[in-house]
């Protein structure tokens, strides 16, 4: 019997799950072991998955689960170094050069497990089949604004936190912004799922939107047009041959641009399309100044959509769950697929 063991995630900040209790349920019925984990964060309750019929197990019980059990979580392990003896389902960061990736993959490889990557879970087109991408979008924009608002205040963003649902992100932002004009922002990457929850979210609160997608960036740059904005909200995943939209030189440039919001976020990748800097931030200083007079603020937070916890967990646990009933085959399909990609990037630690 196919056994998934959903693991409470151990990340600050992180109260996001893969699996809702109604999918839960579904899984359970059609023949699937679930095993869910307390845990004192999740946004979810509990007793939903007591009464799907999962067994619950402790919180981070995980390196004791059965060796045959799938240990499915969101976000990153601790980083102690134990090799990984199970099959895991998360998001890795692993195959884009990543220092820290390198060392997960080294621990795969010593305790002989396996990574089922979410980022490359697609279907036979190549497109992901699940991604948080909307929510990520829509948080993303909501703390470039908070940026973009504490400098015409003469600050720094302070600490962000999570909502219990996206009318308060916007009544909160909405009192940050009272009394300001609004910036003009430009979106690249605008007319996929994470440009889209950036542009909806602008919208919301009144910001115009410049929208660019593959047309607008074929020719590879230089995109001057960039600095004209107020607000660059970059929506396009790092990938081998991705047009550098933001210069190392961009700092001294002349230039409108005072906040960056580095959504897909990835400043370790030698494919950033974002020079100006190289580490995230997070949610307790969620703005990087790279450059004074005029300021130049970077945000990158990696794990944006747990600002909105439920709605952003509902929406991709519902987007995930066909995947997950297939998991009695991991030899073909989306499982099969994400399988040939641990084992083409492991080739060689």
């Amino acid at each position: 019997m196919t056994h998934l063991w959903v693991r409470a995630e151990q990340r600050p900040n992180e109260e996001r799950v893969g699996l809702t209790p109604a999918g839960a349920a579904a899984l359970v019925a059609a023949g699937i072991r679930v095993t869910v984990e307390q845990s004192s964060v999740r946004a979810i309750p509990i007793d939903g998955y007591k009464a799907a019929g999962c067994e619950i197990a402790a919180e981070n019980l995980w390196p004791k689960a059965p060796s045959d059990a799938i240990i499915f979580g969101l976000k990153e392990l601790p980083e102690d170094g134990t090799p990984l003896t199970h099959r895991h389902i998360m998001f890795g960061h692993a195959y884009k050069g990543q220092p820290a990736g390198q060392v997960l993959l080294k621990r795969f490889k010593a305790g002989g497990g396996t990574l089922y990557d979410l980022e490359y879970l697609v279907d036979e087109t190549g497109r992901r089949v699940a991604a948080f991408g909307y929510w990520a979008g829509y948080a993303g924009a909501a703390v470039s604004l908070k940026c973009w608002a504490a400098q015409q205040r003469g600050g720094i963003a302070g600490p962000v936190s999570q909502y219990p649902g996206k009318a308060a992100l916007l009544a909160d932002l909405a009192r940050d912004l009272a009394d300001l004009p609004r910036p003009r922002a430009i979106v690249i990457g605008a007319l996929g799922r994470v440009g889209t929850g950036a542009s909806d979210l602008c919208a919301a609160m009144g910001v115009a939107v410049t929208k660019w997608d593959q047309a607008e960036t074929a020719s590879g740059g230089p995109f001057p047009e960039v600095l004209q904005h107020e607000i660059f909200l970059n929506c396009i995943l790092a990938r081998p041959g991705c047009p550098v939209f933001v210069p190392a030189s961009a700092k001294t440039d002349a230039r409108k641009l005072t906040v960056i919001g580095d959504i897909a976020c990835d400043p370790t990748s030698e494919f950033s399309p974002i020079k100006v800097y190289d580490r995230v931030t997070d949610w307790d200083a969620p703005a990087l100044r790279v450059a004074d007079n005029p300021p130049l603020d970077v945000t990158a937070i990696d794990n944006l959509p747990s600002m909105l916890p439920v709605e952003s967990s509902e929406d991709y646990a519902a987007q995930l769950l066909p995947s997950l009933a297939t998991l009695g085959d991991l030899t073909s399909g989306v499982w099969g697929r994400a399988h040939a990609d641990f084992v083409r990037h492991s080739a060689g630690l």
